[in-house]
Parts: C-alpha cells; sequence; structure tokens
C-alpha cells in the first residue's frame, strides 16, 4: 500500500477519537488520571476542526462538552479518520470495529505494540479494507490549516507551508517549540511512531502532490522500505526541496566483514549516498535543518561554489573564509578588471578575496563595492557580512546592499549583519525583502552550501549522461563462473575465477596462470619473463591470504621453483591439512605513475547492493577515502562519486605526474553497477588496487563473495535497474522487424531528434500544446524515469539496435500500482505501419505483468486515428464532462482476455 486512502488522514470529513479523556496523562489509561486521551481531547477539539469529532469512552458521559459515545458500534456516522488512545491489548479489536464502520485510516498513539502478535493483529484488522494506519507509538498528526491537531503534542503551531515528519516524537514536540519561538508555521505535523503501515515512502508520495506544501522536512532514524521510499523521495526531490535529518550517524553499527569494501561500509555512509542520489539535502542539526528549508525557500540556485566575501572588518571576513574552507567552498578569484575598480573605490582597503571594504565603508562604499563584485563572472555567489562601528551606520550599509540586490536579482547574495540590537534592524530589512539573512558568519557561509548541496544534487538527478559502450562483456561466461562456484559449495572465488569475472566484463586485469607444481610455476615463469608473484592456490586460504600463501618479485626459474617449495613446506605447517590446488603465476606489473585505487560492491541491509570508490592499497581501512553510491550507475553518477573523494584531486595530475584517466575509472564503476544488476549472487566484491594512470586502468587483485539466492533472500536494488527482460525484437503487419526496449537516460539526443523530426501538430496532439523549444529539463523528464513506476518503450530499427527513435509508448502508474496513464507517439514520417499498435500492445502487456488494473489516457476528440486505434484495442471512449475537446478512454486490463499480438520474438 503507498497513498490509498491517505486522503482520509490529510483530509478527513469526521473523526473519532476513541480513549478520549478528561484528565491529563499518559497513553491508554481511559478515564483515569494520567490520559493521554484528554490531552488529544483538549487539542483536537480547541484546533478548529470544522466537521464533527466524535470521542468514544465508555467510562465518559461527555468530553469538553460533547457526547461521549460508549463504543465505536454507537457512532452516529462512519468516521473518516480514527485516533486511537486506548490500552494496548484493546486496539487490534478496535481496529476491527472501526474498519467494519467505513474507517479509512486511525493514527494509534498507543504504545506497548511491539510484539509480532500484536502487530500482525493490527495488520490483520486493516488489511480487509485498507485502512491505513499510522503508528503505533505515535505522538499524532496535526494539520492546522484543516484545524486538526490530533496528538498530544503541548502547542498547536500556525498554519504554513513546511510539513515536518518524524520518526520520533520527542523531536516533533522539540521541533514545535522551536519554530514556534521563530514564527514558523507547518502545512502538515506527522509522527510516525513504528512504521507498522504508513512510512516515509507513502507520505512523501503524498505531500510531493500536497498544494499546501512547499518544502518537506524529515527525521529519519530507518528506513523500512528501501526502494518505495527511494522512488518517492526521488518524485517528492524533483517537485520540492526535501531537507532530511539522519539520527545515528556513527559506524559502529557497521557490519563486520572481511572485505575492504564491507569494512568501510557504515550504515550512515549508505544513508547519505541514498539521500544524495534522492535529490534530497541532508542536514546536521534540528537548526540546520530550517535554516536550509529558509535559504532553499528563497529560491537561490547558485551554479557552483565560488564565494565571494565582502565585509568592513577583516577579521570577521577571514572566518568566513575559514568557514568556506571547511565546508568544502571554495573563494572566488575576481577579476582583474574587478579588482582595479574596487582599488579605486576602496581607499587602503584589502583588494583580495575577502574584499576588505574598511571599517568605515559607509552604504555608498558598500554599493560601490558590490556592483562590481556581482558583475565579476568568476563568482557563484556573494556574501556580504557588515560588523557594527561608530564611524558607519550599519542600516544605512544594509539598504545600499539591498538596493543593487534588487537591482540583479540574477545573482545569488546572501547577507549577515553581525551583532544584536544594532543589526536587527537590518536582517529585518533582508528578510522582509527576500533575501537570506544570518547573524554568523558560520551560519551563512552553511546555509551557502546548502545552496550549493542542494543544486548538485537536483543536477545529478536530472544530467543527461553520455552513452557507455562496452564492448566484449560476456555475461554467459560470467554467469558460468559464478554456478560453478556455488554448485561446489563455496562462497569465494578463486583468484583466476575472479580475474576471470572481471575480465568477463571487460575489466582489464592481469593475466593469470595455473600451476600443478612448483617445477610448473617455474617453466611458466620463465615463460613469462620478469619478475613474477607466485601465490598458492587453495580452496583453504581466503583471498588476499597472510604472507605464508604469497611471494612477490621473483626473477627467475630457480627463485620461483625455491619459493614454490618454500610455500608448501609453510602451509603444511601452519595450516596442516590445507587442501592444495597448485600455484597462480602472475607477472608483477610496475606502472610507477598510477594510483592505487579501491573499487567494490556490498550489501546493505538496508538498501541492498552498494558501490564503493575510494583510495587503495593496504591501508585502506586506515585512509578511509571513500564514496558510496546506489546502483545502477551511469557515467554522471560515477564521476561524481569519483569527485567526493579525495583522492580525486590527485588524479588530476600533480607536478611531473600526468592526470589519471578518470574516464576509464567512471565506465569501470559503471561495468561493476551491471555486474551487480546480472549477477544478484554477487555479495561482495573488492578491487584493490586498481591501478590508474593515464594510459587507462588495471586490476591487480579481486575478491568476490558469492551467495545462492532466492526472491526471499535477495535485497533488491533500492533503485530499479534498466528492465533488460523487456528487450525484444517484434515484427508489424507489414512484417517490418523493430528493436523494442526500454528507454534510458542516453537516450535523451535521440528523443529530441524524433520530436524535431516531427510534425508540429503531431507533437500538439500528443502533450495538448504547441512546443516550439524541445529543450534539456523537458526531455530529461521523458527519459529519465523511474522503473518502479513508470515504463517508456522505445521502438529503433531491428539491425541497429541503437539511433533514431521512431516511436514511445510511455505508462505512468499511480503510487498504489492499481491505474496508469498511458501516452503513445510515433514519429510523424513512420506512421501508417502499425507502430503505434504495437507500441500500445507492448505496453498494455506490460502493465499486466506489473498488475495494473487499469489504464487510461485523455486524447484531444480530434485526434481520430489514435480513437480509432484505442477502439480496435478494446478501450472504452466517453466525452470527458468538464472538457468538450477531450476523450477519456480506459480499459480494465483484468476484464479482457490477450490480445492478438505482434509477431515477437521471445524476450532476452
Amino acid at each position: 500500500m503507498t497513498i490509498r486512502n491517505l486522503d482520509a488522514l490529510f483530509r478527513p470529513r469526521t473523526i473519532v477519537l476513541v480513549g478520549a479523556g478528561n484528565q491529563p496523562g499518559s497513553v491508554g489509561a481511559g478515564n483515569q488520571p494520567g490520559s493521554v486521551g484528554a490531552v488529544v481531547a483538549r487539542n483536537l477539539f480547541a484546533a478548529g476542526f470544522s466537521g464533527p469529532i466524535m470521542p468514544v469512552n465508555p467510562h465518559e458521559r461527555a468530553i469538553r462538552s460533547s457526547i461521549c459515545y460508549s463504543s465505536v458500534a454507537q457512532l452516529p456516522l462512519d468516521p473518516d479518520l480514527a485516533v486511537v488512545a486506548s490500552p494496548a491489548p484493546a486496539v487490534p479489536g478496535l481496529l476491527a470495529e472501526l474498519a467494519a464502520r467505513g474507517c479509512r485510516a486511525a493514527v494509534v498513539l498507543t504504545a506497548g505494540l511491539g510484539a509480532s502478535t500484536a502487530r500482525e493483529a493490527m495488520l490483520d484488522a486493516a488489511r480487509p479494507s485498507t485502512m491505513r494506519l499510522v503508528g503505533p507509538n505515535s505522538i499524532g498528526f496535526i494539520s492546522p490549516g484543516l484545524g486538526i491537531n490530533a496528538s498530544f503534542a503541548h502547542l498547536t503551531p500556525p498554519q504554513g507551508d513546511i510539513a515536518f515528519v518524524s520518526q520520533s516524537g520527542a523531536i516533533v514536540t522539540a521541533m514545535l517549540d522551536w519554530a514556534a519561538d521563530r514564527r514558523i508555521g507547518f502545512s502538515h505535523v506527522v509522527s510516525v511512531g513504528d512504521m507498522l503501515d504508513v512510512d516515509f515512502g507513502d507520505l512523501l508520495d503524498q505531500l510531493a502532490v500536497d498544494a499546501h506544501t512547499k518544502a518537506i522536512l524529515l527525521y529519519v532514524e530507518s528506513i523500512t522500505n528501501a526502494r518505495k521510499f527511494m522512488s518517492a523521495a526521488r518524485l517528492a526531490a524533483r517537485t520540492k526541496p526535501v531537507v532530511v535529518i539522519k539520527a545515528g550517524r556513527s559506524e559502529a553499527g557497521a557490519r563486520a566483514a572481511t572485505s575492504h569494501t564491507g569494512a568501510l561500509a557504515g550504515s550512515d555512509a549508505v544513508y547519505d549516498a541514498a539521500f544524495r542520489r534522492a535529490g534530497m539535502l541532508r542536514v546536521g542539526s534540528l537548526r540546520e535543518l530550517f535554516e536550509a528549508v529558509g535559504t532553499l525557500a528563497t529560491g537561490l540556485r547558485p551554479a557552483g561554489s565560488r564565494l565571494a566575501i565582502l565585509s568592513n572588518g577583516g577579521g570577521v571576513g577571514v572566518l568566513a573564509t575559514d568557514a568556506l574552507a571547511d565546508y568544502g567552498g571554495e573563494p572566488a578569484v575576481l577579476q582583474p578588471e574587478t579588482l582595479e575598480i574596487l582599488a579605486r573605490v576602496i581607499p587602503g582597503g584589502s583588494i583580495g578575496t575577502p574584499v576588505d571594504l574598511g571599517g568605515d565603508a559607509d552604504g555608498s562604499r558598500y554599493g560601490a563595492a558590490l556592483d562590481a563584485v556581482l558583475a565579476d563572472p568568476g563568482k557563484d555567489a556573494v556574501l556580504v557580512l557588515n560588523c557594527p562601528t561608530a564611524v558607519a551606520d550599519g542600516l544605512d550599509c544594509a539598504e545600499a546592499t539591498l538596493a543593487r540586490l534588487q537591482r540583479d536579482r540574477r545573482s545569488a547574495a546572501l547577507t549577515c549583519w553581525l551583532g544584536a540590537e544594532g543589526a536587527r534592524a537590518s536582517r529585518r530589512l533582508f528578510s522582509a525583502s527576500g533575501f537570506p539573512t544570518y547573524e554568523t558568519p558560520d551560519e551563512a557561509i552553511r546555509a551557502f552550501m546548502h545552496l550549493v548541496d542542494y543544486r548538485r544534487n537536483q543536477t545529478l538527478l536530472m544530467e543527461t549522461p553520455p552513452a557507455v559502450d562496452v564492448e566484449g562483456v560476456d555475461k554467459a561466461a560470467a554467469r558460468a563462473i559464478i554456478d560453478a562456484v556455488l554448485a561446489d559449495g563455496r562462497s569465494f572465488l578463486s583468484a583466476p575465477e575472479a580475474t576471470a569475472l572481471l575480465a568477463a566484463y571487460a575489466v582489464p586485469v592481469v593475466p593469470i596462470d595455473v600451476a600443478s607444481t612448483p617445477d610448473e610455476a617455474a617453466a611458466v615463469a620463465g615463460r613469462l619473463g620478469g619478475p613474477v608473484a607466485l601465490k598458492i592456490l587453495s580452496p583453504d586460504l581466503p583471498p588476499r591470504s597472510d604472507p605464508v600463501g604469497v611471494r612477490l618479485d621473483l626473477v627467475g626459474e630457480t627463485a620461483v621453483r625455491e619459493a614454490g617449495e618454500t610455500l608448501l613446506a609453510g602451509l603444511a605447517a601452519a595450516r596442516p591439512g590445507a587442501r592444495i590446488d597448485g600455484f597462480t603465476v602472475q607477472p608483477m606489473i610496475q606502472r610507477p605513475q598510477a594510483h592505487e585505487l579501491t573499487l567494490g560492491a556490498t550489501e546493505d541491509a538496508t538498501f541492498g547492493p552498494v558501490l564503493l570508490f575510494g583510495q587503495g592499497g593496504t591501508a585502506v581501512e586506515v585512509v578511509a577515502d571513500r564514496a558510496f553510491g546506489l546502483p545502477p550507475l551511469n557515467l554522471v553518477l560515477a564521476r561524481a562519486m569519483i569527485d567526493r573523494t579525495r583522492v580525486a584531486r590527485l588524479l588530476g595530475g600533480y607536478r611531473d605526474r600526468p592526470a589519471a584517466d578518470r574516464e576509464a575509472i567512471a565506465t569501470t564503476l559503471v561495468k561493476l553497477s551491471q555486474m551487480l544488476a546480472d549477477l544478484p549472487e554477487i555479495f561482495e566484491l573488492d578491487i584493490n588496487p586498481l591501478l590508474a594512470d593515464a594510459d587507462g586502468v588495471l586490476a591487480l587483485d579481486a575478491r568476490v563473495e558469492v551467495k545462492a539466492r532466492t526472491e526471499r533472500t535477495r535485497i533488491p536494488f533500492a533503485i530499479r535497474a534498466y528492465p533488460t527482460m523487456l528487450e525484444r525484437t517484434l515484427s508489424t503487419r507489414d512484417g517490418a522487424r523493430y528493436f523494442c526496449r526500454p528507454i534510458r537516460p542516453e537516450d535523451e539526443p535521440a528523443l529530441i531528434g524524433m520530436l524535431q523530426s516531427s510534425d508540429p501538430d503531431d507533437i500538439r496532439l500528443r502533450f495538448f500544446a504547441p512546443i516550439k523549444t524541445i529543450g534539456h529539463g523537458f526531455a530529461a523528464r521523458l527519459t529519465q524515469i523511474d522503473y518502479d513506476r513508470e515504463m517508456a518503450l522505445v521502438l529503433q530499427p531491428a539491425e541497429g539496435r541503437t539511433g533514431a527513435i521512431l516511436g514511445v509508448a510511455r505508462l505512468i502508474s499511480d503510487p498504489d500500482g492499481v491505474a496508469a496513464e498511458f501516452g503513445v507517439m510515433v514519429r510523424s514520417d513512420q506512421k501508417g505501419r502499425g507502430l503505434g499498435y504495437a507500441l500500445m500492445q507492448e505496453i498494455l502487456d506490460y502493465a499486466r505483468h506489473r498488475g495494473i488494473h487499469r489504464v487510461y489516457g485523455d486524447v484531444l476528440a480530434e485526434n481520430r486515428s489514435m480513437l480509432e486505434m484505442a477502439r480496435q484495442l478494446g478501450f472504452a471512449l466517453r466525452r470527458d464532462p468538464h472538457d468538450p475537446r477531450l476523450e477519456r478512454i480506459e480499459i480494465e486490463l483484468s476484464a479482457v482476455g490477450a490480445l492478438p499480438s505482434v509477431a515477437s520474438e521471445p524476450r532476452s
């Protein structure tokens, strides 16, 4: 379940309070002293709800002068929303009674329902009528705009446009208190409690389309359904700012693992990667939570992290510059022309970064300097600072600053007037005009970096990745390796198997030879020439075992033979009974300019497969320079992972060391991502080191752990991967063959080409309005889709399988997966060949497989060819009563048989 019946929570017509009381106190005490039901009753009746509120308590005649009913059965009206504050043992039965009365949502405040039997009983009670449950162990739900305070919070906040969803009731009350002091209002406040049913994903889906909510705040302790959360979060973050604070940032709870990747993967690092991938902004404190929302609400979107700083005090400017470095920003480098202007404007001032206007700077100096800096292309934003002085009027400086900022609203600008009483009027001036202002340089810099991080995350959501043409991938060979290891009852791939697995995905590797005896190993070394590495091959020695099984830099056959004999003797003494399958021999690689990197994959208990990139080598855990990302990856996301590490700066080259091939590194990350999608049995994978230099990359050593999987034991990708199983070749009625596949983000240029090659009137019939310019934003929304709730199938010539797109069919499901809206378009010069009919059959077939019951769409009444095709496919047509230009067409997939299908080859 997702948003089904959540309208009963957010827009109820009638409310019942079960467990209402007249005395304040603790949850579940009925009419006894200490009843939280009394606090909820006070809040609920005082909040101003316009509909009926019906209290239920068998021990009371009236609650706050309203008739109290002895049971749910006696209620005179069927409630939409129930608020339950009854003792724990009674809750499942009460929910069953409420469901029987047609109640569609319940907020369960009661604690003590942690036992699995009680939780199952609650779900069983709600399931027949799909009644939604918030809680248990919730402090309630508040919607000030509707006059609802169904909580035992200590106050009712004013109406606003910020929604706050929290997993902690204590954080809710603290936030309400903090916000009240700052006159901040809310559209909705939800305490999700134990999230037995309604969770963050459900509420993000609801709030994403809530017209009264302009920004969403989350306090998160854990996520229960990662895929639903990521799908909803990505949708919400595209429409409005979503700011999150996550408790439990330490890595003390990281799973003990035998791989470097597993050892480095703290759960918080994975949450951080998930929030970033969803386009949300993560902050570290409750104060930052509201600071970030206030800053984002201004609409400022700096293009980068270069900040110009103006101040009338050198010390405060230096503090701001230090904070900028601490938070990962960079000072702007002003152009020589700008510096010349500033030198004329500021007599004796510091012309540089930061710009010191001098302690006697008045409004005219502020204005002239700010004009010059605002025009400089070397900055992404400006921070204007002011310290109170006895020789200049801070308000005069503020007014001059504001006048310049109002004249140039294209530039991102923040202000910070330090002080208390003397600066208050200036800060009010900026706030009233919609410009962000702060009390300290640290707050201002932190706010600027919130803007930078938010824009960066949003850009990643919409940036079009280049296509990755990976030649030489042999999925069948990789599958055979994994199957053989599992059939042998092993968990770890041997060194030759791990090397072969990487080679199957076109990852450059060091050749590896297997020898049965020291003599054979010596012969291999003689053939290779140069220094070699010799390792014992044994299923009883885990990969990267201690030196008992390894010798490096061996030169010559004699040295290799003697080392092999020594290794055998040492192993027999150290590990009696260890099985020996022989030796591996590899040439020692000499790439002195290469960087040692680590790439890996591990499995997070919440988000499933996770990828890692960072600095490698023997001290990888100590250095701990790494970035995590959720698969599936494309080149844009892989590059962003690399950029988040310290080693990324070294990869750019320095002194006499040339830049490494970053594209080769990013491509390797994409290959690992695809490997995880193709081979779900991979549990952990670790390449360390991966050498990277100007000539590309080379994997020196790899460790791979696998597990036999079933649908029950596999944790899926948190973001649904590209569904290769939907690729197929089909033939239309004229015998022409086409390749049909799901759309990819990198299809943006081809999709734009299709639209530009089509008749403008065909585009108008598809999108209901003329489109003169097809820009990146529009095309990205059509190509960068969430396969979990949306599908778009494209047709291409069968022989190419790339290049031109001839037609597209799209299906967008509601969050519940019950109904979906479709759209279809064929390039104008391809019409009349049956492509639209073929695409519609494919998309309807996909809808059936996903369990969607109803597919619908709106069609312009003048689009006769589309309406005729809909009739042939079995759609019912009816004129839209609100708009006579439109026809609503619908098909109930559960009520029709299989449609006649075009000839097609099996899906790969």
